[in-house]
């Protein structure tokens, strides 16, 4: 998938505003025509909008900072109301679109918002800010496509659903988790609290540190030095529920770039074998430098070819835990990835679960006698949750452990782990524990 477009810029026509000091608040010209670039190409759906982020700043080198952070905010904010966007502001240009969400989404006057605009587009919005807005459907009302509105609807009552996709609808938290091979929770949060950095322990993981609000942290000593890595509280429950102890044989079958193998890795004490594997090579390449920060030695990444690898075969019944993170829709993330419910849909979703158990049926071989296999997802439908685990419980072999026993102290109950914004403040992740029956 080639998203790497050539930047341009969107001509306006002459006017006297040429002539204009910019209004206080106005971007600057590169950050306005960043902006529309990323809400062009973000407007296709066919590319993660983080990596649309990313190829717009690379290619841009004259965006400051301040730019950046302007077009990351205002452009995600679009993709949170995309639905009733559309609606409120129709038009055939890129450009206005830009200008409405300065103005509605960036918090800047109409002068500012609309200064690299022209005439034509400062009376457009000013119609459009004062025209009657129609009854919007319940999906749009809730920012959803119709067809993930009517699964939510249908899997649970109204005022579940909808407070559930309201809460994706807000930004994430920041979400640390303390690397206990190199620091203790309580030590960090001083050096923060030192640093006049707010930050709090997390409620449900033992390890976890929430910030108020973002912060650069790729400089950070306490990140360079391996002490903290940026994980949601829920991935790392999800961790957790796999139970790893020193000495055993563990495997994170879809490891991607290591975030979870870390957060094992570590509860293991660095001792035992851990195996990561992944069909993704790119991704799986990021967790080495990712070990080296985290003074990890018992890590064996391995790219597969597919989840049927040959050389697995030497490993059939030898693990002591195996997590398995399957692929997914990704909609439990929401919050940090809004044009997710825009890219995914139900021919999606349907080719996703056949993936779901192929992989499940796959990384269950591995596991040994009396051994747990946990499989989760970052999803909120059902059909990759519950309906996955059922049918590969049907196959005979492994039994449920409920959640509420393995995970007791953090507070979850049930047989599965299920999180949500709503109750717990991180993301939508599920989780299903199994053990296999000696």
């Amino acid at each position: 998938m080639n998203y790497e477009q050539p930047i341009q810029e969107y001509p306006r026509r002459r006017s006297p505003i040429d002539e204009i000091p910019p209004p206080q608040g106005a971007p600057t010209k590169a950050g306005f025509h960043g902006l529309i670039n990323c809400m062009d190409i973000m407007n296709t759906f066919t590319v993660p909008a983080d990596r649309v982020l990313s190829n717009v700043f690379r290619q841009m080198r004259s965006l400051t900072s301040r730019d950046r952070a302007k077009i990351a905010d205002v452009s995600f904010a679009w993709l949170r109301a995309y639905a009733t966007f559309g609606e409120r502001f129709p038009t055939s240009t890129m450009r206005r679109w830009g200008i409405a969400a300065l103005h509605v989404h960036g918090g800047i006057s109409r002068e500012a918002a609309c200064y690299w605009g022209n005439s034509g587009d400062a009376k457009w919005l000013d119609e459009r800010m004062t025209a009657t807005e129609r009854e919007f459907t319940p999906a749009q009302k809730h920012e959803c496509p119709q067809w993930l509105w009517d699964r939510l609807i249908a899997q649970s009552a109204y005022p579940q659903a909808s407070a559930l996709m309201k809460a994706l609808n807000f930004p994430a938290p920041f979400d640390l988790r303390v690397n206990t091979l190199k620091a203790k929770r309580d030590d960090v949060l001083r050096q923060f609290a030192a640093e006049a950095i707010d930050a709090e322990a997390t409620t449900m993981s033992a390890y976890g540190i929430r910030l108020r609000r973002p912060m650069p942290l790729a400089k950070h000593d306490l990140f360079t030095s391996g002490a903290v890595e940026v994980q949601d509280e829920g991935s790392q429950l999800l961790a957790q529920l796999v139970g790893a102890k020193r000495g055993e044989m563990v495997a994170d079958f879809c490891a991607g770039a290591g975030g979870k193998t870390l957060a094992i890795g570590a509860m293991m004490t660095n001792t035992g074998r851990l195996y990561a594997f992944d069909v993704d090579e790119g991704r799986l390449k990021k967790l080495g430098p990712r070990m080296s920060r985290a003074g990890l030695s018992n890590v064996q990444p391995m790219h597969l070819d597919t989840e049927n690898d040959s050389r697995l075969r030497k490993l059939v019944g030898k693990m002591d835990r195996v997590l398995v993170d399957a692929p997914c829709s990704g909609l439990g993330t929401l919050r940090r990835n809004p044009d997710l419910k825009w890219r995914q849909s139900e021919q999606s979703v349907a080719e996703m679960n056949a993936k779901q158990l192929n992989i499940l049926i796959a990384a269950a071989r591995l596991v040994k006698d009396g051994g747990r296999l946990v499989y989760g997802t970052c999803s909120i439908l059902r059909e990759e949750n519950e309906a996955i685990v059922e049918a590969f419980l049907k196959r005979g072999g492994f039994k449920l452990i409920p959640a509420a026993q393995i995970l007791q102290a953090q507070g979850i109950t049930g047989d599965y782990l299920q999180l949500s914004p709503v109750t717990h403040g991180c993301d939508g992740f599920f989780a299903a524990a199994l053990e296999r029956i000696a």
